[in-house]
Protein backbone atom coordinates (compact mmCIF):
# COMPACT_ATOMS: atom_id res chain seq x y z
CA UNK A 1 0.00 0.00 0.00
CA UNK A 2 1.58 3.65 -1.16
CA UNK A 3 1.04 6.72 0.91
CA UNK A 4 1.36 10.13 0.27
CA UNK A 5 3.16 12.62 2.69
CA UNK A 6 1.12 15.94 3.58
CA UNK A 7 4.13 17.51 1.52
CA UNK A 8 4.14 15.52 -1.70
CA UNK A 9 0.12 16.46 -1.63
CA UNK A 10 0.89 20.46 -1.31
CA UNK A 11 3.33 19.84 -3.92
CA UNK A 12 0.99 17.94 -6.26
CA UNK A 13 -1.65 20.45 -5.61
CA UNK A 14 0.65 23.56 -5.75
CA UNK A 15 1.37 22.14 -9.39
CA UNK A 16 -2.35 21.76 -10.33
CA UNK A 17 -3.09 25.33 -9.16
CA UNK A 18 -0.54 26.45 -11.34
CA UNK A 19 -1.54 24.07 -14.27
CA UNK A 20 -5.11 25.48 -13.55
CA UNK A 21 -4.11 29.08 -14.14
CA UNK A 22 -2.14 28.16 -17.38
CA UNK A 23 -5.61 26.72 -19.23
CA UNK A 24 -7.33 29.11 -17.39
CA UNK A 25 -5.45 31.98 -19.16
CA UNK A 26 -4.81 30.64 -22.12
CA UNK A 27 -8.82 29.75 -22.57
CA UNK A 28 -9.05 33.79 -22.09
CA UNK A 29 -6.71 34.88 -24.48
CA UNK A 30 -7.90 32.52 -27.04
CA UNK A 31 -11.75 33.96 -26.16
CA UNK A 32 -9.95 37.59 -26.70
CA UNK A 33 -8.53 37.16 -29.68
CA UNK A 34 -11.09 35.44 -31.26
CA UNK A 35 -14.29 37.85 -30.47
CA UNK A 36 -12.43 41.22 -29.50
CA UNK A 37 -8.73 42.13 -30.39
CA UNK A 38 -6.18 40.55 -32.05
CA UNK A 39 -2.95 42.07 -32.54
CA UNK A 40 -0.93 42.50 -35.82
CA UNK A 41 2.33 43.77 -37.23
CA UNK A 42 3.12 46.03 -40.11
CA UNK A 43 5.74 44.36 -42.57
CA UNK A 44 5.61 46.64 -45.87
CA UNK A 45 5.47 49.93 -46.39
CA UNK A 46 1.75 50.04 -48.30
CA UNK A 47 -0.46 51.59 -46.13
CA UNK A 48 2.56 54.49 -45.30
CA UNK A 49 2.55 56.99 -43.99
CA UNK A 50 -0.86 56.12 -42.05
CA UNK A 51 0.47 52.88 -41.04
CA UNK A 52 4.74 52.35 -41.30
CA UNK A 53 7.13 49.00 -40.54
CA UNK A 54 7.78 48.34 -37.55
CA UNK A 55 4.06 49.54 -36.23
CA UNK A 56 2.03 47.12 -33.97
CA UNK A 57 -1.89 47.67 -33.54
CA UNK A 58 -5.08 46.12 -32.29
CA UNK A 59 -7.51 45.09 -34.71
CA UNK A 60 -11.13 44.91 -33.27
CA UNK A 61 -12.64 41.34 -34.50
CA UNK A 62 -16.60 42.77 -33.57
CA UNK A 63 -16.85 45.69 -35.92
CA UNK A 64 -17.86 43.74 -38.77
CA UNK A 65 -19.51 40.62 -36.84
CA UNK A 66 -17.76 37.26 -37.01
CA UNK A 67 -17.01 34.23 -39.97
CA UNK A 68 -15.05 31.34 -40.05
CA UNK A 69 -11.79 33.70 -40.54
CA UNK A 70 -12.31 35.43 -37.01
CA UNK A 71 -11.48 31.89 -35.55
CA UNK A 72 -8.00 31.06 -34.86
CA UNK A 73 -7.17 28.33 -38.38
CA UNK A 74 -9.93 29.41 -40.00
CA UNK A 75 -12.04 26.30 -39.56
CA UNK A 76 -14.32 26.20 -42.21
CA UNK A 77 -17.71 25.09 -40.38
CA UNK A 78 -19.99 27.81 -41.37
CA UNK A 79 -20.47 30.21 -44.30
CA UNK A 80 -21.07 34.19 -44.33
CA UNK A 81 -21.22 35.99 -41.20
CA UNK A 82 -22.57 36.09 -37.97
CA UNK A 83 -23.56 39.33 -36.44
CA UNK A 84 -22.36 41.24 -39.38
CA UNK A 85 -22.03 44.46 -40.31
CA UNK A 86 -20.67 46.73 -43.21
CA UNK A 87 -17.70 48.43 -42.63
CA UNK A 88 -17.77 52.12 -43.66
CA UNK A 89 -15.89 53.99 -46.39
CA UNK A 90 -12.72 54.83 -45.33
CA UNK A 91 -12.26 52.09 -42.73
CA UNK A 92 -8.71 50.66 -42.24
CA UNK A 93 -8.96 46.78 -42.46
CA UNK A 94 -7.60 43.76 -42.08
CA UNK A 95 -8.66 40.66 -44.83
CA UNK A 96 -7.59 37.54 -45.92
CA UNK A 97 -6.15 37.70 -49.21
CA UNK A 98 -8.52 36.36 -51.63
CA UNK A 99 -6.44 34.01 -53.66
CA UNK A 100 -4.81 32.52 -50.74
CA UNK A 101 -6.64 33.04 -47.50
CA UNK A 102 -3.18 32.09 -45.42
CA UNK A 103 -2.15 35.35 -45.78
CA UNK A 104 -3.60 38.61 -43.84
CA UNK A 105 -4.01 42.09 -45.62
CA UNK A 106 -4.39 45.46 -44.45
CA UNK A 107 -5.64 48.16 -46.78
CA UNK A 108 -8.63 50.84 -46.44
CA UNK A 109 -11.71 50.45 -48.20
CA UNK A 110 -12.40 52.48 -50.64
CA UNK A 111 -15.52 50.94 -52.73
CA UNK A 112 -18.49 49.40 -52.15
CA UNK A 113 -20.78 46.86 -53.67
CA UNK A 114 -22.27 48.59 -57.08
CA UNK A 115 -19.24 51.46 -57.42
CA UNK A 116 -17.47 52.27 -60.21
CA UNK A 117 -13.78 52.54 -58.76
CA UNK A 118 -10.96 54.79 -60.83
CA UNK A 119 -8.26 55.99 -60.87
CA UNK A 120 -7.21 58.78 -63.31
CA UNK A 121 -3.61 60.65 -63.37
CA UNK A 122 -3.27 59.75 -60.18
CA UNK A 123 -6.61 60.67 -58.99
CA UNK A 124 -9.60 58.20 -57.28
CA UNK A 125 -12.70 58.48 -58.62
CA UNK A 126 -15.80 56.92 -57.29
CA UNK A 127 -18.96 56.51 -59.42
CA UNK A 128 -17.50 58.91 -61.95
CA UNK A 129 -17.11 61.40 -59.44
CA UNK A 130 -13.44 62.58 -58.54
CA UNK A 131 -12.55 62.24 -54.69
CA UNK A 132 -11.67 65.86 -53.26
CA UNK A 133 -8.02 66.14 -52.13
CA UNK A 134 -5.80 68.63 -51.10
CA UNK A 135 -1.92 68.55 -51.86
CA UNK A 136 0.43 68.87 -48.69
CA UNK A 137 3.90 69.62 -48.05
CA UNK A 138 6.12 66.98 -49.64
CA UNK A 139 8.32 64.45 -47.32
CA UNK A 140 11.80 65.00 -47.36
CA UNK A 141 13.62 61.70 -46.69
CA UNK A 142 17.32 60.49 -46.43
CA UNK A 143 18.67 58.14 -48.90
CA UNK A 144 20.46 55.16 -46.65
CA UNK A 145 23.90 56.40 -49.06
CA UNK A 146 23.37 60.02 -48.61
CA UNK A 147 20.88 62.85 -50.79
CA UNK A 148 17.01 63.51 -50.29
CA UNK A 149 14.17 62.49 -51.87
CA UNK A 150 10.75 64.48 -52.40
CA UNK A 151 7.26 62.48 -51.75
CA UNK A 152 4.25 64.03 -52.78
CA UNK A 153 1.58 63.96 -49.91
CA UNK A 154 -1.98 64.36 -50.66
CA UNK A 155 -5.11 64.96 -48.65
CA UNK A 156 -7.93 62.99 -49.92
CA UNK A 157 -11.28 62.88 -48.58
CA UNK A 158 -13.92 60.06 -49.43
CA UNK A 159 -17.57 61.29 -49.77
CA UNK A 160 -18.50 60.33 -46.17
CA UNK A 161 -15.92 63.01 -44.81
CA UNK A 162 -13.25 60.57 -43.81
CA UNK A 163 -9.56 62.49 -44.32
CA UNK A 164 -6.30 60.81 -44.32
CA UNK A 165 -2.89 61.02 -46.07
CA UNK A 166 -1.26 59.65 -49.04
CA UNK A 167 1.80 59.01 -50.68
CA UNK A 168 2.50 59.73 -54.26
CA UNK A 169 6.12 58.07 -55.21
CA UNK A 170 5.63 58.45 -58.71
CA UNK A 171 3.42 60.80 -61.23
CA UNK A 172 3.17 58.66 -63.50
CA UNK A 173 2.50 54.92 -61.48
CA UNK A 174 1.64 51.85 -63.00
CA UNK A 175 -1.74 51.84 -61.36
CA UNK A 176 -2.13 56.08 -61.21
CA UNK A 177 -4.89 54.74 -65.02
CA UNK A 178 -6.85 52.44 -64.67
CA UNK A 179 -9.96 51.09 -66.23
CA UNK A 180 -13.33 51.09 -64.34
CA UNK A 181 -13.32 48.25 -61.56
CA UNK A 182 -16.89 47.39 -60.91
CA UNK A 183 -17.45 46.19 -57.42
CA UNK A 184 -19.84 43.06 -57.12
CA UNK A 185 -22.32 42.76 -54.64
CA UNK A 186 -20.86 41.39 -51.71
CA UNK A 187 -17.45 42.59 -52.04
CA UNK A 188 -15.01 45.44 -51.33
CA UNK A 189 -12.34 47.48 -53.38
CA UNK A 190 -9.20 47.77 -51.21
CA UNK A 191 -6.68 50.10 -51.85
CA UNK A 192 -3.32 51.25 -50.01
CA UNK A 193 -2.58 54.89 -49.16
CA UNK A 194 1.23 54.79 -50.62
CA UNK A 195 -0.07 54.22 -53.62
CA UNK A 196 2.44 53.21 -55.95
CA UNK A 197 3.85 50.90 -53.77
CA UNK A 198 0.27 48.90 -52.77
CA UNK A 199 -1.07 46.05 -54.27
CA UNK A 200 -4.36 45.98 -53.81
CA UNK A 201 -8.02 45.86 -55.54
CA UNK A 202 -6.23 47.18 -58.82
CA UNK A 203 -4.35 44.59 -59.55
CA UNK A 204 -7.06 42.17 -60.36
CA UNK A 205 -5.51 39.21 -62.26
CA UNK A 206 -1.91 37.48 -62.01
CA UNK A 207 0.25 35.93 -59.37
CA UNK A 208 0.31 38.91 -57.38
CA UNK A 209 -3.99 39.48 -57.60
CA UNK A 210 -5.58 41.02 -54.57
CA UNK A 211 -9.19 42.05 -56.81
CA UNK A 212 -12.37 42.53 -54.94
CA UNK A 213 -12.20 41.03 -51.64
CA UNK A 214 -15.52 39.30 -49.99
CA UNK A 215 -17.06 40.70 -46.82
CA UNK A 216 -16.79 37.39 -45.30
CA UNK A 217 -12.97 37.67 -46.07
CA UNK A 218 -12.46 40.75 -43.72
CA UNK A 219 -11.05 40.27 -40.26
CA UNK A 220 -11.72 43.10 -38.38
CA UNK A 221 -10.97 46.61 -38.03
CA UNK A 222 -7.50 48.38 -37.46
CA UNK A 223 -8.31 50.58 -33.94
CA UNK A 224 -4.77 51.73 -32.94
CA UNK A 225 -0.86 51.64 -33.11
CA UNK A 226 -0.04 49.83 -29.40
CA UNK A 227 3.91 49.86 -30.09
CA UNK A 228 5.89 50.91 -32.92
CA UNK A 229 9.76 50.57 -33.55
CA UNK A 230 12.00 51.54 -36.32
CA UNK A 231 11.58 49.36 -39.08
CA UNK A 232 14.90 48.18 -38.50
CA UNK A 233 15.10 47.12 -35.46
CA UNK A 234 12.75 44.27 -33.85
CA UNK A 235 10.32 44.73 -30.96
CA UNK A 236 11.96 41.97 -28.70
CA UNK A 237 15.11 43.66 -28.49
CA UNK A 238 14.56 46.15 -25.52
CA UNK A 239 17.57 47.13 -24.68
CA UNK A 240 17.31 49.52 -27.74
CA UNK A 241 14.18 50.14 -27.17
CA UNK A 242 15.25 54.08 -26.04
CA UNK A 243 16.32 54.53 -29.05
CA UNK A 244 13.94 52.38 -31.26
CA UNK A 245 11.09 53.10 -29.93
CA UNK A 246 8.75 55.68 -32.42
CA UNK A 247 7.19 56.72 -29.21
CA UNK A 248 5.18 59.48 -31.45
CA UNK A 249 3.27 56.82 -32.52
CA UNK A 250 2.31 55.07 -29.28
CA UNK A 251 -2.07 54.41 -28.75
CA UNK A 252 -2.13 56.43 -32.42
CA UNK A 253 -6.54 56.22 -33.71
CA UNK A 254 -6.45 55.01 -37.00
Amino acid sequence: MSVTTPKARETSGGLWETVKIIVQALILALVVRTFLFQPFSIPSGSMEDTLLIGDYLLVSKYSYGYSHFSFPLSPDFFEGRVFGREPERGDVVVFKLPRDTKVDYIKRVIGFPGDRIQMRGGLLYINDVPVERERLPDIVRQEPFGGTTNITRWRETLPNGVSYETLDLSPNGFSDNTGVYEVPEGHYFMMGDNRDNSTDSRFQTGPTAVGFVPFENLVGRAEFIFFSVDQDASAWQFWRWPWTVRFDRLFNGL
